[in-house]
């Protein structure tokens, strides 16, 4: 089974032939895209995208970046949300949340403690709900994990990951996952690659985080797609020595442990693709 386990799928950048992007998924035979919200105004975007295709599942969160403009009522819709959906079965996680301090002036200060405030009080909304998170983890990993240690979340994915070896085998004790991506894909990308070769497959899934992070072969400068999973997994298979069907196998197993919702798609298979209708 073929998993993007990270696309914005809403973003603007796709308001022009976001079907065609679909289809081309559709054709590369992925089997699940996950699609996480960043703000309380694409709650319903994303959701109403997972329910468009049998391959769409979605998370609700406040992104850290959209943190700044969030004010307490969002987290409130948050929890409206979240109770709205809890039995929708295409609902996985709570996310994209997190830490984000790669910007300098919200590195500390007024705007550092509101990311940290908002992402404590996800991860409490994923505990009351019984829901995984997708972290967005830029220059914070430390101080991620201070907050996972204090909280019972059930796990998930450290989306994008970009930290040492030390800190990855951290994240995956607290039973998460890490995604990878078109970074890894960069030949200079020389932690990253170390990364993906020296961790477990068994801790990895496979993401694009598209419209963002373009794979090498795009030049940086082009749109990134779902359907591009595929060739990240060609260069997964060849950093570590395997085959690209072990890849696929083993890193769809993690995806399924760490967001339990995805298990539908094993039940369903890779027929449900194909009979999809346009």
């Amino acid at each position: 089974m073929r998993f993007d386990t990270h696309c914005h799928l809403d973003a603007k950048e796709f308001d022009l032939d976001r079907q065609e992007v679909i289809d081309r998924a559709q054709q590369a035979n992925l089997s699940a895209i996950v699609i996480p919200s960043v703000e309380y105004a694409n709650f319903e975007q994303v959701r109403d995208l997972a329910h468009h295709f049998p391959q769409g599942f979605f998370a609700l969160g406040i992104h850290p970046m959209y943190v700044q403009h969030a004010t307490m009522q969002d987290l409130d819709q948050l929890h409206r949300a979240l109770t709205r959906y809890r039995d929708d079965p295409k609902l996985l996680a709570v996310g994209e949340i997190g830490l984000d301090f790669f910007v300098s002036e919200i590195s500390a200060g007024a705007e550092r403690t509101k990311q940290e405030y908002f992402y404590e009080a996800q991860l409490s909304l994923a505990c009351e709900f019984n829901l995984p998170v997708i972290l967005h983890v830029r220059r914070s990993q430390d101080v991620i994990l201070k907050y996972l240690r204090r909280s019972a979340v059930q796990g998930g994915i450290a989306h994008a990951f970009n930290g040492s070896l030390q800190q990855a085998n951290q994240f995956t004790e607290q039973g998460f996952a890490l995604g990878f991506g078109g970074a890894m894909t960069y030949t200079r990308a020389l932690q990253i690659r170390r990364l993906a070769v020296e961790l477990p497959l068994s801790t990895i899934v496979l993401e694009t985080d598209s419209p963002d992070i373009a794979p090498a072969w795009l030049r940086e400068n082009r749109r990134n797609e779902p359907h591009q999973v595929v060739q990240i997994a060609q260069t997964l298979a060849q950093l570590r020595g395997v085959s690209e069907c072990c890849v696929l196998d083993e890193t769809a197993k993690t995806a399924m442990r760490v967001l339990p919702g995805l298990a539908s798609v094993s039940q369903h298979g890779a027929g449900l693709i194909r009979n999809t209708p346009h």
